[in-house]
């Protein structure tokens, strides 16, 4: 039931868990809840609110003056937690540590994914998933529960019945990037990175820091916090095996010995291996990339010095004989599956014949011209290459070609089949407005703002709409009305660029 307790915590503020938010925080704050280190005690300390408790805790329910005795079922405190590494939650700990007379009697748990970065808005409208049912806890004790469901998820929302105090909440699981967009950035990305699905399987040992360490985000901030062995007395070596998030050719090492001055290792090397799927107790053939003396409390990168074995899916990080290192880092570039993913969804994009891959253009962006000198740029290498050689042959355009893309679009407010231009997309605009959704008196404001900008401009009013609330864009609407003519057609033409690196990405979704 515990095994889960090996894997990550995907909420520790250490790998950029946060707790954003919570009905009530009188005797201590939410944020305590996503601590790194262990819960403490501090015996005779008070704060001007009562014992000081390291944990997030509540106060005490009491039933309205009406004398109504609410349901016990609908009372209860509650707070949100970004996960540090979205991913699928194998397990939580729901620790009440040193709460013995003031934890809760039960706790729940709820889960959902956000793609916003103002997650705060988001959450207003996100759709919840219970993945706690109601459970009993005890006080001062690591209650785990493990969970069964493997969607993944960017937020929890733990929550206690009726009030009291939890020390921390532990969030155990696999990290699950999301993929498209770290592709879509292009260059090396770090296949031995935490935060990106990699996993340090095993190692010889970790008697003084914990093997999974070496792959944390950020730098090791003392000794505890990188992956040190205990002295070694007899033959041999220490070793760790780290599984890549994803099989790629390694481009650069980085292997930190920060803090650790007198007990680096001498020095190590690095091998690879590709054999995907492969249990790190059955992995052979090994290829070495690197072998090198360390140097103590050094941040050594290599590049030049890396033998090219091409795609490996794991790497082992041997150090002669023991000591310590505080972060490895692996960058590449990811291997290409032609079979798979975004690869094989530009490969149908480059087959399309010449007027279906117009076509199939014109629909991110309807601009002729545009859609035209895309459709003859292919091949396209990659996601990367298609969005950089989008924005240049948009930028390429004169004012008459970004005027036929904007007059494709619908007016901010003004979504369906008979409100959308001939030449725009009707699913994609209702899609990239649904956040605008307005009553009565915003859509007659957003109709007369709609109406004064054209009159100005000769244009509607573009603007990337996706996540936004109908009250902002009547705000920005308004702000921009009084533009002259020469920015309102560079802010609109920078709009539209983002509009059509959004649907250029749908576009290749629906190629899959």
């Amino acid at each position: 039931m515990t095994d889960f307790l090996d894997l990550p915590d995907l909420a520790c503020e250490a790998v950029g868990g946060a707790a954003l938010a919570c009905n009530d925080e009188f005797f201590a704050e939410k944020e305590n809840l996503l601590r790194e280190h262990a819960a403490v005690w501090k015996d005779h300390v008070y704060t001007d609110r009562g014992k000081w408790m390291d944990g997030w805790e509540s106060r005490r329910r009491r039933p309205p003056l009406s004398g109504a005795q609410p349901d016990p079922g609908e009372v209860h405190d509650w707070c949100i937690v970004r996960l540090g590494m979205p991913g699928v939650i194998r397990g939580v700990v729901v620790d009440t540590a040193f709460f013995r007379g003031n934890f809760p009697e039960s706790c729940a748990l709820h889960a959902t994914e956000l793609d916003d970065a103002l997650d705060l808005r988001a959450l207003e409208t996100a759709t919840w998933t219970p993945i706690l049912p109601r459970a009993k806890l005890e006080g001062d004790t690591r209650n785990a529960f493990a969970i069964d469901d493997r969607k993944r998820f960017t937020h929890v929302r733990l929550e206690i019945f009726p009030d009291g105090g939890v020390a921390r909440l532990r969030v155990h699981g696999d990290v699950v990037p999301r993929w498209s967009r770290l592709r879509a950035l292009g260059g090396a990305i770090d296949l031995a990175a935490l935060e990106h699905g990699a996993v340090v399987e095993t190692c010889s040992d970790m008697f003084f820091g914990s093997r999974n360490n070496l792959i944390k985000p950020g730098p090791s901030r003392s000794m505890a916090d990188g992956w040190e062995t205990r002295r070694r007395r007899g033959p041999g070596n220490d070793w760790a095996i780290i599984r890549l998030a994803a099989a790629g050719t390694i481009e650069r090492l980085e292997i930190d010995t920060t803090h650790f001055k007198g007990n680096a290792p001498g020095r190590c090397t690095v091998e690879g291996v590709h054999a995907p799927g492969t249990a790190a107790d059955q992995l052979a053939g090994w290829r070495m990339l690197l072998g090198s003396p360390l140097q103590p409390h050094t941040r050594h990168v290599f590049d030049d010095e890396l033998r090219r074995v091409g795609p490996v899916t794991h790497l082992r990080l041997s150090v002669f004989p023991d000591g310590g290192v505080a972060r490895l880092r692996a960058h590449g570039e990811l291997a290409v599956d032609a079979t798979i993913g975004p690869a094989a969804r530009i490969a149908r994009l480059n087959a399309l014949v010449a007027d279906d891959a117009r076509a199939a253009l014109r629909r991110c962006c309807s601009s002729s011209r545009w859609a035209e000198a895309m459709a003859a740029a292919r091949p396209f290498e990659d996601v990367p290459a298609l969005l950089r050689v989008a924005e240049r042959t948009w930028w390429s355009l004169d004012e008459a070609a970004h005027r036929e893309a904007f007059a494709a679009h619908p007016k901010i407010g003004e979504i369906g089949e008979t409100r959308t231009p001939a030449a725009g997309d009707a699913a994609w605009s209702a899609g990239e407005q649904r956040a605008a959704t307005a009553g009565a008196t915003l859509t007659a404001e957003l109709a007369e703002a709609n109406r004064a900008y054209f009159d100005r401009h000769g244009f509607v009013f573009i603007v990337c709409a996706t996540g936004r609330t109908a009250e902002a864009m009547l705000v920005e609407l308004r702000a921009r009305t009084p533009s002259s003519a020469a920015d309102e057609l560079r802010t609109a033409a920078e709009e539209q660029i983002k509009i059509t690196r959004l649907r250029l990405h749908k576009l290749l979704g629906e190629l899959a």
